[in-house]
Formats: C-alpha cells, structure tokens, sequence
C-alpha cells in the first residue's frame, strides 16, 4: 500500500491511502473460501457450493470488509509509526473520487487529519502558583454546628402556628357550598399536612397567620397555589386532571401543629456526631469538627491548586492556532443528532478543553506520571470520603471506604471519571512538589469569593 501525507502549515494534514490489487486480494480469497464451507445455499450441499455463486453473492461485501479493515489498521499504524498527533478521527477529503469497490482493483482514499499545534511546556522550581491554605474559622464550624443541630433535630408539638419556625399543620378538609357550609357530598381530607409557608398568594397565605389548635381557617387551594395544580391534587389526595375546574372553598381544621426544633448543642448531640463519650465539651466539640473540616479544606485547597496550575501553563503556552474546520467537520460528525448551531455554540469551550488536554499530556510525561491501580483505588476513596462528609459522616471507617470504593471502580459509569480525577490527582501533587508555592491562608469563603482569573 502507498501512502503519503502532507502537512505544509504543520495543523491541516492531508493522507493519502493508494490500495492496489496485492494489498486485499489473498486476504479476499480467503474470506471467500470461508464463507463457501458455511454457506447454506439450496440445491447445494454445505462446502459443494460453486465459487463463482459465492462471488456474485458475497464477492463486493467482503471486499468492502477487508478494503475497509485494512485501511483502518494501515492508517492508524502509519500514524504512530511517524508520530502523527492525530486529533479526532480522519475525515474524508472534498477532492475524494467515489470509489467503486465491485468494478475497480486500485482505490486512492483521501483523508483530512486534524493534526495538534507544536508547542513545549515545562514547569520548575522557577515557576511561582498560588496555593491557598483555607483555615477552618469560627464561622465555618458554626456553620457545620448548624448542620448537626439542623439534622439531629425533632419535631415537637406546639398550640399555636408560627411562619418563622415553619411549622407544618396537619388537619382535615372539608370543601364548602356557595354559603361556605359543608357541602354534602364534597371533597373531604383527614389528617391533610400543610404549611402555609410554601403558599404562594400572600392573601392566602395570611389566613393562616397566629392561627391556633382546633381552629377551623377557610381558605381556596386553587387560589392558594394559582399555578400548580400539582400541589393542589397532592393537598386534596386527588389526580392533578381532577382539581383542574375546581375553584370552591374548604374549611381546614387544624387537628396538630408541629414545629422543628434543632437540637441543643450538648452531650447528646456530641455523642451522635462522633460517638459515645469521644467530646465532652463545647470546645472539645469545635475542635474535633475543625479537625474533620481539615482534610476537606486540604481538598478544596488542592482542587483549586489544580485549576491555578492549568490557568498558569494555559498563559505560558500562550495562544495556539487549531485545524478549526477540520475539528469543526469531526465534532459534527460525533454529534449527528445535532445541528449547526450545537457546534457554533460549543466549540469554542471544546477548543479550551483541547488546549488543556495536550498541554496536560506534556506535563505527565515530564513528570512521569504513571497510574495504576493503587492509584485508582486512593482517588475512589477520596470521593467516596467526600461523599460521606456531605451527609456528615466525617470518621467513616476504612473497611466501609474501601467496600465503596471497589464497588465505584467495578462500576463502568465511574471508570473513565475515576481515570482522569487520578490523573489530575497526580498531576496535582506532582506539581506542588515541583513548582515554587506562593501559600495564602484564607477562608473558605474568601476562597470561594476570589476573583477568577
């Protein structure tokens, strides 16, 4: 097989594949012979079929098949045999001739190939990044406190309903006449929740205000909830088709009125958060919650290390010219479903991550970066721990971290997730060994208010 490649201003290539005769016709035969021993063709006994049957049969398809196969192995060996950086697949070329594959032996396929910028990047001690040490303050802890309190709280019954404290009503609807009596035979509710808080018509909503045990407030679902008629179905335990005309009074007896009560900052909320007689004390209690904030905050400081380091190798690298029609025509063609429009919006942002992408490859290999499973394992257990935190888990045991995380790398929707926050996970640590850091202690919320770069 010839074949040929130009790449005059280094970014648009062009490969040219000539498939002659020598090339496919052995590996065509063969198939042919195969197809004959398992061809079940009537009037012939299996492997008795006659070979120029099989051809006028199978003859154009498997040549197509093996045409095709070969193109593809040839194509992606002389790629990496000349150190091609190919970026998305090979297009064909507008100057291609229509092929045709029954009547001719010697086939010219030309391909447009997206070929990567030429650039080099390398970081040392020379180089100064940002690193944001974040402190756990006292209004961070106050915030986890809340959270503690909010989640180990209780419901307590109360006689008199408050909108502030957001308190939840349960009682029973009756749906009223024209002279708001009880209609006889109308819509009627036992133990309805409500909270009135959540109503959207102010007027409505007043109806409830100071309202006490045994009251009876009449009020208009339909008018309560004007556009959704989905709140008012679930209020009258009815479908959502059924209240659509339904424009009538009810009369709502309040039977109970509960309000949420956060837990009080003491023994017992210590000994749920972290165990029987671990804190026992206020200040026992902050420092231990400051401790567990600790490796969290070390994360967000690393995470945003990491996006600091890409925005510094972005701007040193500087601007980098891309093959834009040819990676214009290769995301289209990976986005059939889509119209133009998709691509006009999005390409811009599919640049950037492009750009990223290669400047990031030269930086593993200069870090000589390696991931394997070990790795694989460190990064799922970190999100696994990040996961627990949210629920406010922050001691969870190795043995539960370690069940979960074989259980996300077993997972096949995590893996390529798993992959690439390991990489980024090494090339995070690498680099914090590598670069100077300039430390800053902030914050969470300064952290989080930084101007973005």
């Amino acid at each position: 097989m010839k074949i040929s490649f130009e790449n005059a201003d280094k970014i648009n290539g062009l490969l040219t594949m000539v498939v002659e005769p020598e090339d496919y016709k052995e590996q065509v035969e063969k198939k042919l012979k195969e197809y004959r021993k398992k061809a079940n063709v009537p009037g012939f006994r299996p492997g008795m079929v006659p070979m120029g049957l099989i051809k006028r049969q199978f003859g154009t398809s498997i040549k197509v098949d093996v045409v095709n196969k070969l193109l593809g192995e040839e194509m992606y060996k002389y790629i990496r045999e000349n150190n091609i950086q190919m970026l998305g697949e090979p297009m064909p070329n507008e100057k291609q001739v229509p092929q045709d594959i029954e009547k001719d032996d010697t086939f010219e396929f030309i391909f447009d190939i997206a070929v990567a910028p030429e650039f080099n990047i390398s970081l040392t001690d020379k180089d100064t990044i940002d690193y944001y040490e974040i402190k756990a303050d006292d209004e961070l802890v106050d915030s986890q406190i809340e959270m503690f309190a909010s989640r180990n709280g209780h419901y307590e019954k109360v006689e008199e309903y408050d909108e502030e404290a957001r308190d939840m009503l349960k009682g029973d609807i009756r749906q009223l006449d024209e002279q708001g009596n009880t209609l006889e035979g109308g819509i009627t509710v036992s133990d309805a929740v409500l909270m009135p808080q959540y109503i959207k018509v102010e007027e409505q909503k007043a109806l409830f205000d100071g309202a006490h045990l045994g009251d009876i407030i009449t009020f208009n679902p339909k008018k309560a909830y004007p556009e959704s008629d989905t709140e008012v179905a679930a209020l009258l335990k009815m479908k959502k088709e059924e209240v659509a005309d339904l424009n009538a009074d009810f009369s709502y007896q309040i039977t109970e009125i509960s309000r949420f009560v956060k837990a009080s900052v003491g023994q017992d909320l210590y000994d749920s958060v972290f165990g029987p007689g671990t804190v026992t004390s206020e200040q026992e209690f902050r420092d231990k919650i400051a401790e567990g904030l600790k490796a969290q905050l070390s994360g967000e400081s690393d995470f945003r290390f990491l996006e600091d380091l890409r925005k510094y190798a972005e701007e040193k690298v500087g601007e980098l010219t891309f093959p834009e029609d040819i990676l214009k025509r290769v995301m289209k063609a990976g986005n059939t479903d889509k119209d133009e429009k998709y691509v006009d919006d999005n390409f811009e942002a599919s640049i950037r991550e492009l750009k990223w992408h290669l400047i990031k490859e030269q930086l593993v290999a200069a870090a000589n970066i390696k991931v394997d499973e070990n790795d694989m394992k460190a990064t799922a257990k970190e999100m696994a721990r990040a996961q627990f935190a949210q629920y406010g888990m922050n001691n969870m045991p190795d043995e539960y971290l370690d069940n979960y995380a074989d259980d996300l790398i077993k997972n096949k929707e995590y893996t390529n997730s798993i992959i690439d926050r390991t990489i980024d996970r090494q090339l995070m640590l690498a680099y914090k060994n590598i670069v100077k850091l300039n430390a800053k202690e902030v914050t969470f919320e300064q952290l989080r208010t930084l101007d973005k770069k």
